[in-house]
């Protein structure tokens, strides 16, 4: 069973920015200070509406020089998430990403992701059949559909709109949670049963991870809930150092090197 969302990851440009608008207008708490793993060229910031617990996370890579990206079809283009205390006034991401920020009485977290579609059908049956959703509302072009957790994936039928371009202010992929690794790999046998093309499991450090897209082609991961952020970083500091994985160690420096310098908050 899927539990819920597990963390949403776009693409974002200036660091700088990111990291300011994040922390100091939106209130989410730096859990993790790392690079993409794939390329390690550029940052990947973990921000997480409490610890960094599964399902409250969200993640940027970003790309100091990158182009603004397009919304369309085959797209996350809603992220809402709630907060403890949002910001008093409604400030939009530095990179134009949709994302909403809700203050509610329940747990921080994640609350649902809206993918746009020009042909929506394919993809609400494949995740009320495939990844075994639960239909839990639909009104006008719009399906929500539910996860054990209450977290949702909202469908958003947009007939004839143009696919949209990946690139600054874009959702890149989000993920949904399974509890352990054996989970995972059953999961990952039954999507490849199903015809789909699924990638091998992928060692984040933090959690593992495989992807596939849904028929509108959008890139979703299946998360595990382990091993968590402390594995390197006591809790209480979290997201002050730069942590590379074991295999990257060896090149720190150079790493260093080619990453924009930034001004990290020490908490008192």
């Amino acid at each position: 069973m899927l539990l819920g969302l597990h963390h949403v990851t776009a693409l974002a440009g200036d660091p700088r920015l990111n990291l300011a608008f994040y922390t100091r207008v939106a209130g989410l708490r730096l859990v993790k200070r790392t690079v993409n793993f794939d390329d390690p060229a550029g940052y990947h910031f973990y921000f997480s509406a409490s610890a960094g617990t599964p399902g409250t996370l969200l993640t940027f890579f970003p790309w100091v020089s990158g182009r603004r990206g397009v919304r369309g079809s085959g797209q996350v283009v809603k992220v809402v998430m709630r907060v403890p205390k949002p910001p008093r006034d409604s400030i939009a991401d530095p990179d134009g990403l949709g994302i909403e920020l809700v203050e509610s009485t329940e747990a921080p977290g994640l609350q649902s992701v809206t993918l746009c579609e020009a042909d929506a059908g394919p993809t609400v049956d494949f995740l009320r059949d495939a990844l075994g959703l639960r239909i839990a509302g639909q009104e006008g072009n719009r399906t929500q559909l539910e996860m054990a957790d209450g977290g949702r994936i909202e469908v958003l039928h947009s007939p004839g709109t143009p696919r949209g371009k990946m690139a600054v202010g874009m959702v890149h992929h989000f993920a949904l949670r399974v509890a352990d690794e054996d989970a995972q790999l059953k999961w990952r046998e039954r999507l490849i049963r199903a015809g789909l093309r699924v990638s091998p499991v992928k060692d984040r450090l933090y959690f593992h991870s495989i992807y596939f897209r849904e028929p509108g082609g959008a890139l979703l991961e299946i998360a595990t809930d382990g091993p968590g952020f402390s594995i390197d970083e006591a809790e209480d500091r979290l997201g002050q150092r730069l942590c590379l994985p074991p295999w990257l160690e060896p090149v720190r420096e150079s790493i260093e090197r080619r990453l924009p310098p930034l001004s990290i908050e020490t908490p008192s």
